[in-house]
């Protein structure tokens, strides 16, 4: 783990912008704001494959220690610690499907496809809801596609009692803590493979290979060893990864705009989050928390979203949320859009009672 705080690794290679990039200017926005964050796009591939081997080394590590010790405890933080690289080999994924990275590159673009087997992330399910969740940020209430669902007030108002029991549930902090299999396993790879079983026939193999492996694994070296190196890890990785996801799109800050307004880089710039966290894991969740960034411009690799928010004033005031536990409840505590107030209501503002009224 030789690159902890990931500020500019690419920074030798591709020029800095100057320091005095537009302090007397005028913000920019739109088109023009996203024209200017292509000088960040340029990836150097050196930079990549070695984090990414850095990466693998620091997971197969881990895997050492489950397979190597017969101690429980012992192999149980290794398996936490195979879940937290295991968002960081996911970052390489998604941006490697997002063109960030590894472009034109057959051996990386063939570990990847690899990678979305082991992580429960088939490419024709994760291009499908990814890329429709990218296109659509912040402009379709009440979608479920590739996104945590969010509705208005006046929607919340038609729906029938099962309805708002299932939007609740669909953003609940259990639903997103069971995410291995409520997340990935139950939406990823079970729903799209019912729903299109000819276009997503991966997520079937997917699912057969991870059952195999698991009873391999059991099979030889023991049922403990097999839920540590495999079911343990993913419970983490997929807990904490669908929560930050969550988050990074349903923060107190969040705004969203009318239909009529909305715009590419007002969703990234207001309705993404910056998620605050210390360098270590800023290391295992592939600097993703600089998240608005990430929406503004998808094709900067995640090794300079850092360095693109210090080099551009109007990235530098996003809605904050962090993984201190007053601001998990208060995003977790979030449940209807209220267009009027322009803002998220939570649990307790739509379901306290009405004021009496005087007689």
């Amino acid at each position: 783990m030789t690159s902890m705080l990931e500020p500019n690794p690419a920074s030798a290679h591709i020029p800095l912008v100057a320091e005095a990039t537009i302090s007397d200017k005028q913000e920019r926005s739109g088109a023009e704001l996203v024209k200017a964050s292509q000088q960040f796009q340029a990836e150097n591939r050196w930079t990549s494959w070695r984090l990414l081997l850095e990466t693998l080394v620091v997971l197969g590590t881990g895997l050492w220690l489950v397979f190597h010790f017969q101690s429980w405890p012992l192999q149980v933080v290794a398996g936490l610690l195979i879940g937290l690289v295991q968002i960081r080999l996911f970052i390489f994924y998604h941006d490697t499907l997002h063109g960030a990275l590894f472009s034109r590159d057959p051996l990386a673009q063939a570990l990847m496809s690899l990678v979305g087997i082991y992580l429960l992330t088939i490419r024709s399910v994760w291009k499908e809801t990814h890329d429709h969740h990218h296109q659509n940020n912040a402009r379709q209430l009440g979608s479920m596609i590739g996104t945590f669902p969010i509705i208005t007030v006046a929607m919340a108002g038609r729906l029938s009692p099962a309805a708002r029991r299932r939007y609740r549930m669909a953003r609940h902090g259990l639903t997103m803590l069971a995410g291995y299999l409520t997340v990935m396993l139950g939406g990823m790879i079970g729903s799209a493979f019912i729903r299109q079983p000819r276009r997503h026939w991966g997520a079937l193999v997917t699912v057969l290979l991870h059952v195999l492996v698991f009873i391999t694994v059991a099979w030889h070296w023991g049922w403990v060893t097999a839920l540590c190196a495999q079911v343990v890890p993913s419970v983490l990785s997929m807990a904490l990864g669908s929560y930050m996801f969550y988050a990074q799109h349903n923060f107190p800050a969040l705004k969203l705009p009318r239909r009529d307004d909305w715009t590419y880089a007002g969703a990234a710039l207001e309705s993404s989050s910056m998620f605050d966290m210390s360098p270590m894991m800023h290391w295992f969740t592939g600097s993703i928390g600089y998240h608005h960034v990430h929406h503004l411009n998808h094709r900067i690799p995640f090794y300079r979203l850092r360095e693109a928010m210090e080099a551009m004033p109007e990235l530098q005031n996003p809605g904050r949320t962090s993984w201190r536990l007053r601001d998990i409840r208060a995003c977790l505590n979030l449940y209807l859009w209220d267009p009027r107030q322009n803002r998220m209501l939570t649990y307790a503002e739509v379901l306290k009672p009405a004021p009496a009224q005087a007689a």
